[in-house]
């Protein structure tokens, strides 16, 4: 075992063989094909049926947009409640209640429909919707905890100890 962090190969170290070139090829295919974490369903604990679909695509440049919107740079610092409503409004792509997707005028409900807004009285998609549509704070930020976890932000990438081409 050495101290050092990493190693540069010497060109002896790589074996190459006469299939490179569709290695290659199959290396370019898998880089070529768009990245993107699936859909995820998050249920809203005091509303017996109803589910969020969630697409937990989320980069970091939007993650940081999102936390200063909440006041991430300010006196006061971040806001809890409202950084929770803003990545749940973000992610959400449609309802679910009872295993049914809730449609209206052919396409999925989201917090700034209309219905949905007047459902839970609020003018405001983000927060006030999303906080009215959930009704417990604890919820909120148990359910943007999920989706940031689920956008793999909670991740774990293990280090291979042996290298495979050898």
């Amino acid at each position: 075992m050495t101290d050092e962090l990493y190693s540069i190969p010497e060109d002896d170290d790589i074996i190459l063989d006469d299939a490179s070139d569709s290695i290659l090829d199959q290396l370019k295919e898998v880089i070529s094909k768009k990245v993107s974490r699936p859909e995820i369903l998050i249920e809203v604990p005091e509303r017996p049926g109803v589910k969020l679909r969630i697409s937990p695509n989320i980069s970091q440049n939007q993650l940081r947009a999102w936390q200063r919107q909440c006041g991430a740079d300010t006196k006061n610092g971040l806001d809890g409640v409202k950084f929770a409503c803003t990545v749940i409004g973000h992610t959400t792509k449609g309802i679910i209640l009872n295993g049914q997707e809730v449609v209206e005028g052919g396409r999925p409900l989201g917090f700034a429909s209309p219905s949905v807004l007047q459902m839970t009285g609020a003018t405001r998609a983000i927060p006030d919707c999303v906080q009215g549509f959930f009704g417990l704070d604890p919820h909120l930020e148990s359910a943007a905890l999920a989706i940031i976890d689920a956008a793999g932000y909670g991740d774990t990438i293990e280090a291979e100890k042996e290298n495979p081409t050898k």
